[in-house]
């Protein structure tokens, strides 16, 4: 029984309206036949003719017209249920993007060479303002976080949910990896995430105050990983000069080098782009510059539209009605 109703329900939107198709039955067997109010001829077999008359009122035809009003009813009855047909399978586009944001907690992020609203902040403070402003514009892109030190961890995989990511980030703090720095085993864990992804959607977004210090992937080794999985990936050396500002005098505070050369190479090797910033205006700059990168359109998930025939036992319903109609008109004549 169950499966009976599922299968109405593929054809029709509304099935309950197929109950009315026996309504005029119903009501020409429970309502008495009409009698006419005129004079009549009164015979002594009057009894017997009202039987006859009885009998033949309850029944189907009910006159002449009565097959095409019957079958108006019964295609009234059909259009009322939405006759439905499934067309055939569409893909509808959606556009987004897959990001992977790799970001350095080595100790050098600690150094406070930076400004946020005219205020000196660290390296990571100002990393992780830039990063939230970030992904508040990234609606509709899945984002994963990878944070790395001595080691690379996956702190979010890939999601929508950037709620969940921006937490993650907040609560990111400069040693959570240990205080050295792996950016091949950073650049191999990103590879093993996107790979599962489509190919062309795997883009990774690497920020690196320093150099490879640590980990047991060598940064070009893991540019080749990158480059045979068809993973972009964008390297961002952040940092300022390595002084701070104190009375409008600059104070030494690091002589931390950047290895540009390596983060040049692992770019280029695998079709991303190398950028360096000494301040977080610039820093700004490049995110906005990636935000403009191409969107990529995936296919969504299959629909099958569900295409609406009510129209065609509707006009025949106002067809036949107009026959019927007609009919005893014609019989007249």
């Amino acid at each position: 029984m169950s499966d009976w109703l599922s299968r109405l329900s593929e054809v029709f939107a509304w099935p309950w309206w197929l109950l009315a198709l026996p309504l005029p039955l119903l009501a020409r067997w429970l309502m008495p036949p009409a009698r006419e109010a005129s004079a009549a001829l009164k015979v002594p077999f009057g009894a017997r003719l009202d039987a006859v008359a009885g009998h033949g009122g309850r029944g189907l035809r009910g006159g002449g017209a009565g097959w095409w009003l019957w079958l108006a009813w019964a295609l009234l009855c059909v259009a009322a249920a939405r006759p439905q047909q499934l067309g055939e399978a569409v893909q509808p586009p959606q556009v987004g993007r897959d990001l992977m944001l790799a970001l350095d907690l080595s100790e050098s992020m600690n150094i406070p060479d930076m400004a946020l609203n005219d205020r000196p902040v660290d390296r990571l403070t100002a990393a992780k303002a830039v990063l939230a402003d970030f992904l508040e514009r990234r609606s509709g892109d899945r984002i994963g976080l990878i944070v790395f030190g001595r080691r690379a961890y996956a702190l979010a995989p890939m999601t929508l949910d950037h709620a969940t990511v921006r937490d993650q980030l907040r609560d990111s703090v400069t040693g959570l990896a240990g205080g050295e720095t792996a950016i091949g085993d950073a650049i191999g864990l990103a590879v093993k995430r996107l790979r599962e992804q489509p190919a062309k959607q795997r883009v990774l977004i690497l920020l690196t105050d320093g150099v490879n210090t640590a980990g047991m992937l060598d940064p070009r080794k893991a540019a080749e990983l990158a480059r045979d999985n068809q993973v972009r990936v964008h390297t961002i050396a952040f940092g300022g000069d390595g002084s701070l500002s104190l009375f409008g005098f600059k104070i030494a505070v690091t002589d931390d080098p950047f290895d540009d050369r390596a983060l040049r190479h692992i770019a280029q090797s695998t079709g991303g782009r190398f950028f360096r910033a000494l301040d977080t205006g610039e820093l700004v700059g490049i995110y906005a510059e990636l935000d403009r990168l191409e969107p990529i359109r995936r296919p969504g998930k299959a629909v099958r539209p569900r295409i609406e025939r009510y129209p065609w036992p509707l006009a025949g319903a106002l067809a036949l009605a107009l026959l019927g109609f007609l009919w005893p008109r014609r019989r007249a004549t």
